[in-house]
């Protein structure tokens, strides 16, 4: 049953940049095809940080307060007169990208490119829907998954970017036997090297510009080896960047002992001089998949992809992925999921999470990948 009464709730609300302000909100009663969830566990993304750090997140500016988050969990406190799947007190995942049903895509199966799609914490719809860095909220039941009791409300939290990498993967046509390689080493990209793991890649190994996370990489067992991009000036001419690309994943390719390339290539930077790299680190034959978010005009070698039958492959977010995902986490196959949580604060803290996200080390010199923010 839904409850029949407004009541109160504390969120953390986004007003500009760098000015997260902790306030009370009402909770109405869910409507009848929703349910209401307390959410136990949020886990901070990039896209959060930009809008926290810049008030935006692209060409996505915030218009109006915004409530941030979108990698959660909660338990089931109520539901709607029209939903049966649900109960109370039921542990779910929260899938917050709100897609119409109706259209193309939607029909399809491909709802991630629905063009009327709503997601929580996006800036790019007005009015903006909120997020989940708040204590309870009403949320179409159709897209909450519910979690087997083995599976913790901070895995919980990780399966909306792990989704996005199982949607990658599927892409990618990625099997068994194939080498991987992955280009950053933050939770998107220690994710990719766990789904690479866990569909029985012969190899993954990964690239970054941070020797410290790099480490982390392989002495956690993401990758079997990895490789640290030299600091080097920036490229005074696009000639020079694209063949000091092509140097460079030689010299990378050399280092890993694969002169012929990698079978597939996940970006996961979103960065030009990597996804120039990318194209010259794969295979001929080979896939390099787009998962990272950058700068909107890319320039890449084409004839070198062209020639060598290099696939590029886009993937935005994820379609019917969330229950893939779910069975991974309970199967046990990515046991390394939860050493992607690093650190862990209070919803009232959140600032302070996003302070230390946006600083990439803690006082004491540690690695910060994935905040989690929500009950302690």
């Amino acid at each position: 049953m839904s409850p029949t009464k407004v009541t109160n709730q504390t969120a953390a609300v986004l007003h500009g940049a760098r000015d997260v302000r902790i306030e009370q909100r009402s909770v109405w009663p869910p409507q009848a095809h929703e349910a209401q969830v307390a959410v136990v566990q949020t886990g901070l993304c990039g896209s959060d940080l930009h809008y926290y750090a810049h008030g935006r997140n692209g060409d996505f500016v915030i218009q109006s307060p915004l409530v941030l988050g979108h990698e959660a969990a909660g338990v089931v406190t109520a539901v709607g007169s029209s939903v049966t799947h649900l109960v109370p007190g039921q542990r779910v995942a929260l899938e917050v990208g709100i897609m119409c049903q109706n259209c193309k895509f939607c029909t399809l199966g491909r709802y991630n490119l629905c063009k009327n799609m709503r997601f929580c914490s996006s800036a790019k719809t007005f009015p903006h829907l909120d997020g989940t860095l708040q204590e309870t909220m009403n949320h179409p039941a159709h897209i909450l998954h519910p979690l087997p009791d083995d599976v913790s409300f901070e895995q919980g939290a990780l399966i909306e970017p792990l989704a996005v990498l199982v949607h990658a993967a599927r892409r990618a046509n990625l099997s068994s036997g194939q080498t991987v390689l992955v280009f950053g080493v933050g939770a998107i990209g220690l994710l990719a090297c766990s789904i690479a793991q866990s569909i029985g890649a012969s190899r993954v190994v990964a690239i970054d510009i941070n020797q410290a996370r790099l480490d982390f990489a392989k002495q956690e067992g993401f990758a079997t080896d990895v490789y640290c991009l030299p600091a080097v000036d920036k490229p005074k001419t696009t000639e020079e960047q694209l063949r000091r690309a092509k140097t460079s994943a030689h010299d990378a390719l050399k280092a890993f002992g694969e002169a012929d390339g990698f079978d597939v290539v996940f970006e996961c930077t979103g960065a030009e001089p990597c996804i120039q790299m990318g194209i010259h680190a794969a295979a001929v034959g080979g896939r390099m998949m787009l998962v990272g978010m950058g700068q909107g005009n890319v320039t890449i070698p084409l004839a070198t992809a062209a020639v060598r039958e290099v696939d590029i492959q886009g993937t935005f977010r994820y379609a019917n992925a969330y229950p893939e995902a779910i069975e991974l986490l309970a199967s046990g196959k990515l046991q390394n999921a939860e050493k992607l949580v690093t650190h862990r604060f209070s919803l009232q803290d959140a600032a302070r999470a996003f302070e230390l996200l946006s600083k990439g080390k803690d006082e004491d010199g540690n690695i910060v990948l994935k905040v989690m923010v929500g009950q302690q």
